[in-house]
């Protein structure tokens, strides 16, 4: 096994990775960078050559997972990718609307390299896409593995983190590479947590985002969800707005159900929600899958019984906070021309409004920089554009869709791999985990692979 990291750069961003099986290539998901434009949001796909790679196995529809996908398979023709059905429903959203944005984009800032594929090469692109169940055993073009085979075969399993994410066991004379994408082992509100394998593997490609985010003793995601709760009713009781930026995939959906159990629960009354035009098309999804995936709450439908308000891209220049609402609007990060960014430029002055971030949020994005603002100070929110007095409340959740850090180390030292490769982390994060594993696994080589070298394994 040869491995190389196609990450352009380091940390967390444009996350694809090659994996050489003997004589055949494996890409393990094609990001896009969030916070990049232009060639620099990309993975190092100049690395691979054309009709090089054997197959494509996409773990989740985020954007940093996603987002280059059709650049690759423009170089690859034919060459099949394998996802799950929720994966694959999400990602033919997710990419459209990449479009979209790269083409508004490409006017702003006059980028000659924008959009870096069009509408017809996803259309193009979903033709060669393969809908793989979880737990079976499939052979590298998505067909079922015949028991006992020799050839390299692919498995995937539940990864708790958004609808449709997956781990993946690839296995290859005799060997096997376990790589958790993006993962959460603990319950959230609809996402159950994962279901990995827990035999022993020869090689773990495991993140590493929360290494760098240690938890306060006796913290628990319940007794987090109560503090939100008590916040948001607050809140409301003194008649005021509250604005949470969301990622449109998976934290708007984990958002949305949490409020809704709030209100059942009688914590808070029924209060107008608006959410982006994004999110509702992937709540749909949602809502269509409900009872065909690990889930709580199968029954919940979410644009039917919490009914939100969906506000379009025009509309949020005149939409202004109301008394008594909530507003869940994308991006997470708070990026530039999004609705958080715009509608917090009207939230941050006012003394009267409150601002809720329930997840990560990149420390140079737009919405690190509020975060960890000194109330009363300027915060830029864009480039070019004048920045902001911070006068409004501001609360801070850890409601994350990424395991604790504590949780991929356990199930690391349950797997006893000979070999981990730690990915999907700031240098911080990586530094935990190297040194815990260094002590827990002294058996065990432990290697952060630097971008565009590669390994032999």
């Amino acid at each position: 096994m040869r491995f190389t990291n196609l990450t352009r750069g380091a940390g967390i961003g444009s996350n694809c990775y090659r994996l050489e099986l003997g004589e055949e290539s494996v890409i393990l998901d094609c990001g896009m960078h969030p916070e990049h434009v232009g060639h620099d949001a990309t993975p190092l796909l100049e690395q691979i050559e054309s009709s090089s790679i054997r197959t494509t196995i996409l773990t989740h529809a985020h954007q940093d997972h996603l987002g280059c996908l059709p650049l690759l398979q423009a170089s690859q023709p034919g060459m099949p990718v394998l996802m799950t059905q929720g994966t694959a429903r999400i990602a033919d959203i997710m990419l459209h609307n990449s479009v979209n944005v790269m083409t508004r984009q490409q006017e702003e800032l006059k980028l000659t390299d924008y959009p870096l594929f069009s509408h017809r090469a996803i259309e193009l692109a979903v033709r060669n896409w393969r809908h793989c169940p979880l737990e079976r055993s499939l052979t590298l073009h998505g067909e079922r593995a015949p028991a006992g085979g020799s050839a390299p075969s692919v498995t995937f399993y539940d990864a708790g983190h958004i609808l449709g994410s997956t781990g993946v066991m690839i296995q290859s004379e005799g060997r096997k590479f376990f790589y958790t994408g993006d993962v959460n082992f603990e319950d959230q509100t609809i996402q159950t947590g994962a279901r990995f394998p827990e035999e022993p593997v020869d090689v773990l490609l495991m993140e590493t985002t929360r290494g760098d985010a240690p938890l306060p003793e006796g913290f628990t995601r319940l007794n987090e969800e109560r503090r939100f709760a008590s916040a948001v009713a607050a809140a409301l009781e003194e008649g005021v707005s509250i604005t949470i930026p969301v990622f449109a995939l998976g934290k708007t959906q984990e958002v949305m159900a949490l409020l809704w159990k709030m209100e059942r629960e009688r914590i808070i009354p029924p209060i107008p929600l608006y959410v982006g035009g994004l999110s509702s098309k992937i709540t749909a999804v949602y809502d269509s899958m409900a009872d065909r995936v690990y889930r709580n709450l199968p029954k919940l439908q979410l644009m039917h019984d919490v009914a939100p308000y969906v506000a379009g891209g025009r509309d949020i220049n005149s939409l202004n906070p109301r008394k008594r609402a909530i507003y869940a609007l994308s991006s997470g990060m708070m990026t530039e021309h999004t609705l958080s960014n715009i509608f917090t430029r009207k939230v941050l002055p006012d003394p009267t409004q409150y601002l809720f971030f329930v997840g990560y949020a990149d420390p140079n994005s737009p919405a690190g920089r509020v975060r960890n603002a000194a109330p009363g100070s300027l915060v830029s929110l864009s480039e070019g554009a004048p920045d902001v007095p911070f006068h409004c409340h501001r609360e801070i959740f850890t409601l994350s869709a990424h395991s604790r850090r504590e949780d991929l180390l356990s199930y690391a030292i349950k797997v006893r791999p000979k070999t981990v490769l730690l990915v999907h982390g700031d240098d911080p994060a990586i530094e935990w985990f190297k040194r815990e594993l260094y002590a827990a696994l002294p058996e065990t080589k432990v290697i952060a692979p630097p971008p565009g070298q590669s390994i032999e394994l």
